[in-house]
């Protein structure tokens, strides 16, 4: 199943070079059943009856026969290789565009290195093994049949008597693997496990130095590669059982041969010449078999890597565009004001996979241009219903609306082109930090980059920078402050130029006068556009134009600052807290 999947879906474009590379394998597997059979007129013309007319045609038809099969193998070989390259070269591209359209909670749910692992070890697998498998299969199958031809047509009796070594070899091979298939499958898991585990140590290598976990993390590794090393030992054990299992039954045979076809040759039923063209068509035909035994047990590895990657192809996005979606496209009732872009939540429930209610029927509303702020304790379900703006999630129940249009019935493309976000958790690449501001806008001109830098109050400390705007950042940002991550995440929002603006802790990595700075840089942005703020400090939403109040997944209050404050409920005594300067994290962090 499996196989007629890989070679259906993915063959099918390289079918014409797979054909000719086909019609080469053919002209090798003749080759060297025209070696085999011209040993019968070497040892009968030349060496029996030495007769000299016979030695340069047959010298002739040996070198051809020999300069044929050696072209005719480099042909095949190169084109089978690239066709080989080709079909899991296709199979990963489409693998990681899957992942890419895969939604948010498929990758909250499935760890980094686990994902790397499918993509890299269980396609490199599959890699090896196509390159291997589409030579050797085709190649040693045709020649293991021209060579049965010529046994049988040597002597069909004799050739019957050995060609039972054949299929108790290949009865004992199809055995061991299945048992291989299930070796390499759990190898495959534990190489994820092991690539997942490393990521994350090395990600938190810093609290693993900190609390002295160094031995703890050894031993976790250890025990990983010990379990790899089991599995890597017995599939060693699975693939080399395979060589003396063949070479007995083959010494059987050859020993049938020798017996049964030298009393042959010794009556005068046949000649020297016969007998040697036919064990030579066995000796030939044995390296063949044995190598179909050794790419058995490479295909059985190959095909439990490729389950393990079907297994995530198999995986659909449930965050799609609905059959009907149609491009976001808000009609201008007043050509001076332009498209509003107002956000609706009417009734919005909302749950994660756990089945715990993260949103209890919240309606709210952000209206074009102006700023909405979403306040609360942990857990309040404040970061949740900003996730479901882009739909990065969808809901339960309601709906979010944009302009006026559920957010379900239009493209997703289109939504997130209108949409612009900063969160407490910075997202930067490993490049230039010219790449990572542009990265929200492709194309974007050296002077909008550096314009978005000094409206992030980024400009400054970019420039003292060795590099300056080439400078790399490191893995997630790692050579840059918090604050200055922060800035270049800011700064790539305001380069997108978006109608709706989504802030989720924008400013929580800043020191004092950086937020200062940024806030005012900010307050530029939101001008304008729908705005969206999670804040932990109060004090940087005081000005929004409505404050909504979250506690449990509910809207219990909402108003201005001044409403809020004179309604003396949860949100006048968090405020209260935050100012006199008593210690709020706890109880007022992020969602």
């Amino acid at each position: 199943m499996l196989i007629r999947r890989v070679l259906g879906n993915y063959l099918l474009p390289y079918r014409w070079p797979f054909i000719w590379a086909l019609m080469f394998m053919a002209v090798n597997a003749a080759t060297t059943g025209a070696m085999a059979r011209l040993m019968e007129p070497v040892m009968d013309g030349v060496f029996t009856m030495r007769d000299r007319s016979m030695v340069w045609p047959v010298a002739i038809a040996v070198l051809v026969a020999f300069t044929v099969r050696g072209f005719s193998d480099y042909f095949h070989s190169v084109l089978m290789n690239r066709i080989g390259q080709h079909l899991v070269a296709d199979l990963q591209k489409q693998l990681y565009g899957h992942l890419l359209e895969a939604d948010l909670a498929f990758f909250h749910a499935t760890s980094a290195g686990q994902l790397m692992s499918r993509v890299m070890n269980d396609v490199g697998v599959m890699r090896g093994t196509a390159a291997e498998c589409l030579t050797s299969i085709g190649k040693s199958t045709l020649t293991l049949l021209f060579l049965v031809g010529v046994m049988f047509y040597n002597d069909w009796r004799l050739a019957t008597g050995a060609f039972i070594a054949f299929p108790l070899a290949g009865w004992f091979v199809a055995s061991m693997g299945k048992r291989m298939r299930r070796v390499s499958f759990n190898t495959q898991v534990e190489l994820g496990n092991f690539s997942a585990q490393l990521n994350q140590t090395f990600q938190c290598i810093r609290h693993v130095k900190a609390y002295g976990m160094e031995e703890r993390e050894r031993t976790r590794v250890g025990a990983i590669i010990d379990r790899l090393f089991a599995l890597t030992c017995n599939s060693f054990h699975v693939q080399s059982l395979t060589s003396p299992v063949t070479e007995v039954l083959s010494g059987f045979a050859i020993v049938a041969v020798i017996v049964y076809g030298g009393l042959r040759v010794i009556d005068g039923h046949s000649t020297v010449g016969a007998l040697m063209s036919f064990i030579a068509a066995f000796l030939l035909a044995y390296e063949p078999m044995k190598r179909l035994s050794k790419v058995n047990a490479q295909l059985q590895s190959g095909l439990a890597a490729a389950e393990r990657v079907f297994e995530l192809l198999d995986n659909p996005a449930t965050i799609v565009n609905r059959p009907q979606a149609q491009a976001l496209v808000i009609p201008t009732v007043d050509s001076a004001k332009g498209a509003r872009y107002d956000v609706h939540f009417h009734d919005v429930h909302f749950a994660y996979a756990d089945d715990t209610p993260a949103l209890r029927g919240i309606t709210l509303e952000v209206p074009h241009g102006q700023t909405v702020a979403l306040v609360g304790p942990s857990g309040a379900g404040k970061s949740t219903a900003l996730n479901l703006i882009p739909r990065f999630y969808d809901v339960l129940q309601g709906s979010v609306s944009v302009g006026g249009r559920d957010i379900r019935d239009v493209t997703l493309a289109s939504l997130r082109s209108r949409i612009a976000l900063v969160s407490q958790e910075v997202a930067l690449f490993d490049q230039s930090i010219r790449e990572n501001i542009g990265y929200s806008l492709p194309g974007a001109t050296e002077e909008q980059i550096v314009a978005a830098a000094r409206a992030a109050a980024a400009h400054d400390f970019i420039v003292t920078l060795p590099q300056g705007y080439d400078t790399m950042v490191g893995e997630h940002g790692v050579k840059l402050s918090g604050g200055q991550r922060q800035r270049i995440a800011i700064a790539r929002a305001m380069l997108r130029d978006a109608p709706i603006l989504l802030l989720d802790e924008a400013t929580s990595s800043l020191d004092t006068e950086s937020e200062r700075a940024v806030q005012g840089a900010l307050r530029t942005l939101q001008r304008g556009r729908t705005t969206l703020v999670i804040a932990h400090r109060l004090s940087t939403v005081v000005d929004a134009d409505r404050i909504y109040v979250l506690d449990q997944g509910r809207v219990i209050e909402s108003g201005s600052h001044g409403d809020l404050l004179q309604h003396n409920g949860l949100y006048s005594r968090l405020y209260g807290l935050q100012s006199s300067g008593t210690e709020f994290n706890a109880a007022f962090a992020i969602a």
